[in-house]
Protein backbone atom coordinates (compact mmCIF):
# COMPACT_ATOMS: atom_id res chain seq x y z
CA UNK A 1 0.00 0.00 0.00
CA UNK A 2 1.35 3.46 -1.01
CA UNK A 3 2.25 5.91 1.71
CA UNK A 4 -0.40 8.64 2.31
CA UNK A 5 0.17 12.01 0.64
CA UNK A 6 1.83 14.36 3.07
CA UNK A 7 3.68 17.63 2.72
CA UNK A 8 4.73 20.95 4.12
CA UNK A 9 5.14 24.60 3.24
CA UNK A 10 8.73 25.71 2.67
CA UNK A 11 9.63 29.38 3.19
CA UNK A 12 13.00 30.69 1.99
CA UNK A 13 13.67 33.92 3.84
CA UNK A 14 17.22 34.46 2.61
CA UNK A 15 16.07 36.95 -0.01
CA UNK A 16 14.53 40.38 0.44
CA UNK A 17 11.08 38.97 -0.38
CA UNK A 18 10.39 35.49 1.16
CA UNK A 19 9.85 32.74 -1.38
CA UNK A 20 7.18 30.07 -0.83
CA UNK A 21 7.21 26.49 -2.05
CA UNK A 22 5.69 23.09 -1.28
CA UNK A 23 7.44 19.81 -0.56
CA UNK A 24 5.30 16.67 -0.51
CA UNK A 25 5.10 13.02 -1.51
CA UNK A 26 3.08 11.97 -4.54
CA UNK A 27 2.84 8.51 -6.08
CA UNK A 28 5.79 7.28 -4.07
CA UNK A 29 8.13 10.16 -5.06
CA UNK A 30 9.23 13.36 -3.38
CA UNK A 31 8.08 16.45 -5.25
CA UNK A 32 8.72 20.16 -4.92
CA UNK A 33 6.61 22.94 -6.39
CA UNK A 34 7.68 26.58 -6.35
CA UNK A 35 4.80 29.00 -5.69
CA UNK A 36 6.21 32.52 -5.67
CA UNK A 37 7.35 35.39 -3.46
CA UNK A 38 5.65 37.51 -0.85
CA UNK A 39 5.94 40.42 -3.24
CA UNK A 40 3.74 38.44 -5.61
CA UNK A 41 1.05 38.02 -2.90
CA UNK A 42 1.98 34.69 -1.39
CA UNK A 43 1.59 34.12 2.37
CA UNK A 44 2.01 31.09 4.58
CA UNK A 45 -1.76 30.68 4.85
CA UNK A 46 -2.22 30.88 1.06
CA UNK A 47 0.59 28.40 0.59
CA UNK A 48 -1.02 26.02 3.16
CA UNK A 49 -4.30 26.14 1.26
CA UNK A 50 -2.51 25.36 -2.03
CA UNK A 51 -0.76 22.44 -0.32
CA UNK A 52 -4.08 20.94 0.83
CA UNK A 53 -5.53 21.27 -2.68
CA UNK A 54 -2.53 19.49 -4.20
CA UNK A 55 -2.63 16.70 -1.61
CA UNK A 56 -6.34 16.17 -2.37
CA UNK A 57 -5.56 15.86 -6.09
CA UNK A 58 -2.80 13.38 -5.26
CA UNK A 59 -5.21 11.23 -3.25
CA UNK A 60 -7.69 11.28 -6.16
CA UNK A 61 -4.87 10.46 -8.59
CA UNK A 62 -5.48 13.53 -10.72
CA UNK A 63 -2.46 15.61 -9.80
CA UNK A 64 0.22 16.07 -12.48
CA UNK A 65 3.64 17.67 -12.02
CA UNK A 66 3.70 21.19 -13.51
CA UNK A 67 5.20 21.41 -17.01
CA UNK A 68 8.44 23.34 -16.81
CA UNK A 69 9.48 25.15 -19.95
CA UNK A 70 13.08 24.42 -20.77
CA UNK A 71 15.03 27.66 -21.13
CA UNK A 72 18.33 27.21 -22.90
CA UNK A 73 21.22 29.39 -21.97
CA UNK A 74 22.10 31.90 -24.68
CA UNK A 75 24.54 30.40 -27.19
CA UNK A 76 27.98 31.94 -26.95
CA UNK A 77 29.03 33.63 -30.19
CA UNK A 78 32.72 33.01 -30.95
CA UNK A 79 35.15 35.65 -32.15
CA UNK A 80 36.11 35.74 -35.80
CA UNK A 81 39.60 34.52 -34.87
CA UNK A 82 38.30 31.40 -33.11
CA UNK A 83 35.70 30.57 -35.74
CA UNK A 84 37.95 31.27 -38.75
CA UNK A 85 40.68 29.08 -37.24
CA UNK A 86 38.26 26.14 -36.94
CA UNK A 87 36.91 26.85 -40.44
CA UNK A 88 40.44 26.78 -41.85
CA UNK A 89 41.17 23.40 -40.24
CA UNK A 90 37.99 21.97 -41.78
CA UNK A 91 38.95 23.36 -45.18
CA UNK A 92 42.31 21.60 -45.03
CA UNK A 93 40.46 18.29 -44.69
CA UNK A 94 37.24 18.89 -46.64
CA UNK A 95 38.02 21.81 -48.96
CA UNK A 96 39.29 21.86 -52.52
CA UNK A 97 37.40 21.38 -55.75
CA UNK A 98 36.77 17.70 -55.08
CA UNK A 99 36.13 18.04 -51.37
CA UNK A 100 39.11 15.88 -50.47
CA UNK A 101 41.16 18.59 -48.80
CA UNK A 102 43.48 21.41 -49.78
CA UNK A 103 46.87 20.91 -51.34
CA UNK A 104 49.87 22.27 -49.46
CA UNK A 105 49.96 25.24 -51.82
CA UNK A 106 46.23 25.88 -51.43
CA UNK A 107 46.45 25.69 -47.64
CA UNK A 108 49.39 28.13 -47.64
CA UNK A 109 47.48 30.59 -49.83
CA UNK A 110 44.37 30.38 -47.64
CA UNK A 111 46.41 30.80 -44.46
CA UNK A 112 48.02 33.89 -45.99
CA UNK A 113 44.62 35.46 -46.67
CA UNK A 114 43.26 34.75 -43.20
CA UNK A 115 46.37 35.49 -41.13
CA UNK A 116 47.79 38.46 -43.06
CA UNK A 117 44.60 40.25 -44.06
CA UNK A 118 41.40 39.18 -42.29
CA UNK A 119 42.61 38.56 -38.74
CA UNK A 120 44.36 41.93 -38.31
CA UNK A 121 40.98 43.60 -38.88
CA UNK A 122 38.34 41.16 -37.58
CA UNK A 123 40.16 38.88 -35.11
CA UNK A 124 38.68 40.20 -31.85
CA UNK A 125 35.16 40.84 -33.22
CA UNK A 126 32.37 38.44 -32.37
CA UNK A 127 30.74 37.10 -35.50
CA UNK A 128 27.50 38.94 -34.74
CA UNK A 129 29.40 42.23 -34.38
CA UNK A 130 30.68 42.27 -37.99
CA UNK A 131 28.50 44.55 -40.10
CA UNK A 132 28.17 45.46 -43.76
CA UNK A 133 29.79 48.78 -42.90
CA UNK A 134 32.79 46.94 -41.42
CA UNK A 135 33.21 44.93 -44.61
CA UNK A 136 33.02 48.04 -46.78
CA UNK A 137 35.52 49.80 -44.53
CA UNK A 138 37.89 46.83 -44.80
CA UNK A 139 37.63 46.86 -48.60
CA UNK A 140 38.29 50.60 -48.79
CA UNK A 141 41.27 50.24 -46.48
CA UNK A 142 42.83 47.60 -48.73
CA UNK A 143 42.36 49.84 -51.77
CA UNK A 144 44.01 52.77 -50.01
CA UNK A 145 46.95 50.64 -48.88
CA UNK A 146 47.66 49.84 -52.51
CA UNK A 147 49.55 46.66 -51.62
CA UNK A 148 47.12 44.21 -53.21
CA UNK A 149 45.67 43.99 -56.69
CA UNK A 150 41.92 44.15 -57.24
CA UNK A 151 41.91 40.39 -57.79
CA UNK A 152 43.74 39.74 -54.52
CA UNK A 153 41.44 42.06 -52.56
CA UNK A 154 38.41 40.27 -53.98
CA UNK A 155 39.93 36.93 -52.97
CA UNK A 156 40.19 38.09 -49.36
CA UNK A 157 36.57 39.31 -49.50
CA UNK A 158 35.46 35.95 -50.95
CA UNK A 159 37.23 34.14 -48.12
CA UNK A 160 35.58 36.41 -45.53
CA UNK A 161 32.19 35.72 -47.13
CA UNK A 162 32.82 31.96 -47.08
CA UNK A 163 33.70 32.00 -43.37
CA UNK A 164 30.65 34.06 -42.47
CA UNK A 165 28.37 31.95 -44.68
CA UNK A 166 29.32 28.91 -42.62
CA UNK A 167 28.47 30.90 -39.49
CA UNK A 168 25.00 31.54 -40.98
CA UNK A 169 24.57 27.81 -41.64
CA UNK A 170 25.51 27.11 -38.00
CA UNK A 171 22.85 29.67 -36.94
CA UNK A 172 25.45 31.78 -35.16
CA UNK A 173 24.45 34.87 -37.16
CA UNK A 174 21.28 35.75 -39.07
CA UNK A 175 22.86 37.09 -42.26
CA UNK A 176 26.20 37.25 -44.03
CA UNK A 177 27.42 40.87 -44.19
CA UNK A 178 30.12 40.00 -46.76
CA UNK A 179 27.80 38.22 -49.17
CA UNK A 180 26.94 39.63 -52.57
CA UNK A 181 28.72 41.04 -55.58
CA UNK A 182 28.31 44.59 -54.26
CA UNK A 183 30.97 43.79 -51.69
CA UNK A 184 33.50 43.09 -54.46
CA UNK A 185 35.62 45.56 -56.37
CA UNK A 186 34.94 45.87 -60.12
CA UNK A 187 37.07 43.38 -62.00
CA UNK A 188 39.98 44.86 -63.90
CA UNK A 189 41.24 42.95 -66.90
CA UNK A 190 44.95 42.45 -66.22
CA UNK A 191 47.46 43.64 -68.74
CA UNK A 192 49.27 40.41 -69.42
CA UNK A 193 52.73 40.55 -70.90
CA UNK A 194 54.89 37.96 -72.58
CA UNK A 195 57.71 37.78 -75.11
CA UNK A 196 56.66 37.02 -78.67
CA UNK A 197 59.78 38.13 -80.50
CA UNK A 198 62.82 35.92 -81.00
CA UNK A 199 65.29 38.78 -80.54
CA UNK A 200 63.70 39.71 -77.21
CA UNK A 201 63.92 36.14 -75.90
CA UNK A 202 67.51 35.77 -77.03
CA UNK A 203 68.46 39.15 -75.53
CA UNK A 204 66.95 38.23 -72.17
CA UNK A 205 68.73 34.86 -72.01
CA UNK A 206 71.97 36.42 -73.17
CA UNK A 207 71.70 39.00 -70.38
CA UNK A 208 71.05 36.24 -67.83
CA UNK A 209 74.16 34.50 -69.12
CA UNK A 210 76.20 37.60 -68.38
CA UNK A 211 74.80 37.68 -64.87
CA UNK A 212 76.26 34.19 -64.54
CA UNK A 213 79.64 35.38 -65.84
CA UNK A 214 79.79 38.07 -63.19
CA UNK A 215 78.40 35.89 -60.37
CA UNK A 216 80.64 34.11 -57.89
CA UNK A 217 78.21 31.29 -57.04
CA UNK A 218 75.84 28.93 -58.89
CA UNK A 219 77.50 29.07 -62.34
CA UNK A 220 75.03 28.98 -65.23
CA UNK A 221 72.00 28.91 -62.99
CA UNK A 222 70.49 32.27 -63.94
CA UNK A 223 70.36 31.62 -67.67
CA UNK A 224 69.17 28.05 -67.15
CA UNK A 225 66.39 29.20 -64.82
CA UNK A 226 65.04 31.86 -67.19
CA UNK A 227 65.34 29.39 -70.07
CA UNK A 228 63.28 26.84 -68.12
CA UNK A 229 60.58 29.40 -67.35
CA UNK A 230 60.53 30.46 -71.01
CA UNK A 231 60.82 27.13 -72.83
CA UNK A 232 58.98 24.83 -70.38
CA UNK A 233 56.28 27.16 -69.05
CA UNK A 234 56.82 26.29 -65.40
CA UNK A 235 55.40 28.53 -62.72
CA UNK A 236 58.08 30.11 -60.58
CA UNK A 237 57.17 27.88 -57.62
CA UNK A 238 57.28 24.79 -59.82
CA UNK A 239 60.70 25.73 -61.20
CA UNK A 240 62.19 26.44 -57.78
CA UNK A 241 60.88 23.09 -56.47
CA UNK A 242 62.18 21.11 -59.47
CA UNK A 243 64.69 18.36 -58.66
CA UNK A 244 67.18 16.72 -61.00
CA UNK A 245 65.43 13.37 -60.69
CA UNK A 246 62.45 15.00 -62.45
CA UNK A 247 64.57 16.18 -65.40
CA UNK A 248 65.07 13.39 -67.95
CA UNK A 249 67.38 14.72 -70.65
CA UNK A 250 67.56 11.29 -72.30
CA UNK A 251 63.84 11.40 -73.02
CA UNK A 252 63.63 15.20 -73.01
CA UNK A 253 60.91 15.46 -70.37
CA UNK A 254 60.36 17.40 -67.16
CA UNK A 255 57.97 15.98 -64.58
CA UNK A 256 56.24 18.73 -62.61
CA UNK A 257 55.19 17.52 -59.18
CA UNK A 258 54.97 20.66 -57.00
CA UNK A 259 51.86 22.08 -58.69
CA UNK A 260 49.02 24.04 -57.13
CA UNK A 261 46.32 22.15 -59.05
CA UNK A 262 45.77 18.57 -60.18
CA UNK A 263 46.10 19.70 -63.80
CA UNK A 264 49.44 21.26 -62.91
CA UNK A 265 50.95 17.86 -62.16
CA UNK A 266 52.19 17.04 -65.64
CA UNK A 267 55.00 15.95 -67.92
CA UNK A 268 56.43 18.74 -70.07
CA UNK A 269 58.22 17.87 -73.30
CA UNK A 270 61.57 19.64 -73.41
CA UNK A 271 62.10 21.76 -76.52
CA UNK A 272 65.48 21.41 -78.30
CA UNK A 273 66.73 24.83 -77.20
CA UNK A 274 65.96 24.07 -73.54
CA UNK A 275 67.63 20.66 -73.79
CA UNK A 276 70.84 22.41 -74.86
CA UNK A 277 70.54 24.96 -72.04
CA UNK A 278 70.00 22.32 -69.34
CA UNK A 279 72.80 20.09 -70.61
CA UNK A 280 75.18 23.05 -70.52
CA UNK A 281 74.05 23.96 -67.00
CA UNK A 282 74.27 20.36 -65.83
CA UNK A 283 77.86 20.12 -67.06
CA UNK A 284 78.86 23.05 -64.83
CA UNK A 285 77.66 21.61 -61.54
CA UNK A 286 77.83 18.44 -59.48
CA UNK A 287 74.40 17.04 -60.20
CA UNK A 288 72.74 15.01 -57.42
CA UNK A 289 69.44 13.33 -58.38
CA UNK A 290 67.59 14.47 -55.26
CA UNK A 291 69.03 18.00 -55.32
CA UNK A 292 67.07 21.06 -56.38
CA UNK A 293 67.85 22.11 -59.93
CA UNK A 294 67.81 25.80 -58.99
CA UNK A 295 68.63 25.64 -55.29
CA UNK A 296 70.87 27.91 -53.25
CA UNK A 297 74.56 27.22 -52.58
CA UNK A 298 73.46 25.26 -49.49
CA UNK A 299 70.92 23.22 -51.47
CA UNK A 300 67.86 24.98 -50.09
CA UNK A 301 64.91 26.54 -51.90
CA UNK A 302 65.38 29.96 -53.42
CA UNK A 303 62.76 32.62 -52.80
CA UNK A 304 60.61 33.74 -55.72
CA UNK A 305 61.14 37.38 -54.76
CA UNK A 306 64.88 36.88 -54.93
CA UNK A 307 64.55 35.54 -58.49
CA UNK A 308 62.36 38.45 -59.56
CA UNK A 309 64.66 41.12 -58.17
CA UNK A 310 68.15 39.69 -58.57
CA UNK A 311 67.77 37.62 -61.70
CA UNK A 312 64.89 38.68 -63.91
CA UNK A 313 64.92 42.42 -63.17
CA UNK A 314 68.68 42.67 -63.72
CA UNK A 315 68.52 40.55 -66.86
CA UNK A 316 65.80 42.83 -68.25
CA UNK A 317 67.98 45.86 -67.50
CA UNK A 318 71.00 44.40 -69.30
CA UNK A 319 68.89 43.15 -72.22
CA UNK A 320 67.31 46.57 -72.75
CA UNK A 321 70.75 48.18 -72.77
CA UNK A 322 71.80 45.88 -75.59
CA UNK A 323 68.57 46.26 -77.54
CA UNK A 324 68.81 50.04 -77.32
CA UNK A 325 72.42 49.94 -78.54
CA UNK A 326 71.32 47.85 -81.51
CA UNK A 327 68.42 50.26 -82.17
CA UNK A 328 65.86 47.57 -81.37
CA UNK A 329 62.63 47.94 -79.40
CA UNK A 330 63.04 47.28 -75.65
CA UNK A 331 61.40 44.41 -73.81
CA UNK A 332 57.74 44.87 -72.80
CA UNK A 333 57.14 46.63 -69.49
CA UNK A 334 56.14 44.67 -66.42
CA UNK A 335 57.87 41.37 -67.23
CA UNK A 336 57.48 38.79 -64.46
CA UNK A 337 58.32 35.09 -64.18
CA UNK A 338 54.72 34.44 -65.19
CA UNK A 339 55.30 36.48 -68.36
CA UNK A 340 57.89 33.90 -69.34
CA UNK A 341 55.35 31.14 -68.70
CA UNK A 342 53.00 32.82 -71.19
CA UNK A 343 55.93 33.10 -73.59
CA UNK A 344 56.07 29.29 -73.59
CA UNK A 345 52.47 29.13 -74.83
CA UNK A 346 53.31 31.65 -77.53
CA UNK A 347 56.25 29.51 -78.66
CA UNK A 348 54.16 26.35 -78.83
CA UNK A 349 51.63 28.07 -81.07
CA UNK A 350 54.49 29.29 -83.27
CA UNK A 351 55.48 25.63 -83.62
CA UNK A 352 51.95 24.79 -84.78
CA UNK A 353 50.75 22.99 -81.65
CA UNK A 354 47.02 22.79 -80.93
CA UNK A 355 45.33 24.58 -78.01
CA UNK A 356 44.53 21.29 -76.16
CA UNK A 357 48.20 20.28 -76.32
CA UNK A 358 49.29 23.73 -75.11
CA UNK A 359 46.81 23.55 -72.22
CA UNK A 360 48.18 20.17 -71.18
CA UNK A 361 51.79 21.38 -71.35
CA UNK A 362 50.93 24.51 -69.37
CA UNK A 363 48.81 22.67 -66.80
CA UNK A 364 45.84 24.96 -67.43
CA UNK A 365 42.44 23.97 -66.04
CA UNK A 366 40.50 26.45 -68.22
CA UNK A 367 41.16 27.45 -71.84
CA UNK A 368 40.67 31.23 -71.44
CA UNK A 369 44.29 32.37 -71.27
CA UNK A 370 45.48 29.73 -73.73
CA UNK A 371 42.94 30.84 -76.33
CA UNK A 372 43.72 34.53 -75.70
CA UNK A 373 47.39 33.92 -76.53
CA UNK A 374 46.37 31.70 -79.45
CA UNK A 375 44.13 34.42 -80.92
CA UNK A 376 46.88 37.03 -80.64
CA UNK A 377 49.48 34.77 -82.21
CA UNK A 378 47.26 33.64 -85.06
CA UNK A 379 46.60 37.26 -85.96
CA UNK A 380 50.28 37.97 -86.64
CA UNK A 381 51.50 38.73 -90.15
CA UNK A 382 55.04 39.91 -89.41
CA UNK A 383 56.93 36.68 -90.14
CA UNK A 384 57.89 36.26 -86.48
CA UNK A 385 56.68 32.65 -86.43
CA UNK A 386 59.65 31.57 -88.52
CA UNK A 387 62.14 33.36 -86.27
CA UNK A 388 60.57 31.86 -83.14
CA UNK A 389 60.70 28.36 -84.63
CA UNK A 390 64.37 28.85 -85.48
CA UNK A 391 65.09 29.99 -81.93
CA UNK A 392 63.29 27.03 -80.39
CA UNK A 393 65.18 24.60 -82.60
CA UNK A 394 68.42 25.94 -81.16
CA UNK A 395 69.86 27.89 -84.09
CA UNK A 396 71.07 31.47 -84.30
CA UNK A 397 68.40 34.12 -84.70
CA UNK A 398 68.47 37.03 -87.10
CA UNK A 399 69.88 40.09 -85.44
CA UNK A 400 70.39 38.66 -81.93
CA UNK A 401 72.47 35.53 -81.67
CA UNK A 402 72.93 33.71 -78.39
CA UNK A 403 76.61 34.70 -78.39
CA UNK A 404 76.11 38.42 -78.96
CA UNK A 405 77.68 40.97 -76.67
CA UNK A 406 75.65 42.70 -73.99
CA UNK A 407 76.51 46.25 -73.01
CA UNK A 408 76.55 46.41 -69.22
CA UNK A 409 75.46 49.53 -67.32
CA UNK A 410 79.02 50.47 -66.39
CA UNK A 411 80.02 50.50 -70.07
CA UNK A 412 81.89 47.21 -69.96
CA UNK A 413 80.92 44.61 -72.55
CA UNK A 414 81.07 40.88 -71.97
CA UNK A 415 80.31 37.90 -74.19
CA UNK A 416 78.86 34.53 -73.38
Amino acid sequence: MARPATGQVIVDERRRSPTYGLRFRAYGRREYVSLGTAAEGWTRAKAQTELQNILADVRRGTWQPPVTEMVHAPREIPTFHAFASEWFERQKVEGGRRGDGLSDTGATALRWVISNHLLPVFASRRLDQITVEDVDRYRLGKVREGKLSVTSINKTLATLAAVLETAVEYELIDRNPARGRRRRLPAVTPRRSWLDRADHIAALLDAAGHLDVRAKVCPGQRRALLATLTFAGLRIGEALSLRWRDVDLARDTITVRAAKTDAGIRVVNILPVLSDELRDYQARIDRIPDALVFGTTTGKHQGATNVRRRVLARAVQYANATLTENECAPLPDGLTPHSLRRTFASLLFALGESPPYVMAQMGHTTPNLTLAIYARQMDRRDGEFGRLKTLVEGYRTDGMAATSAVQLPDGAAATQ
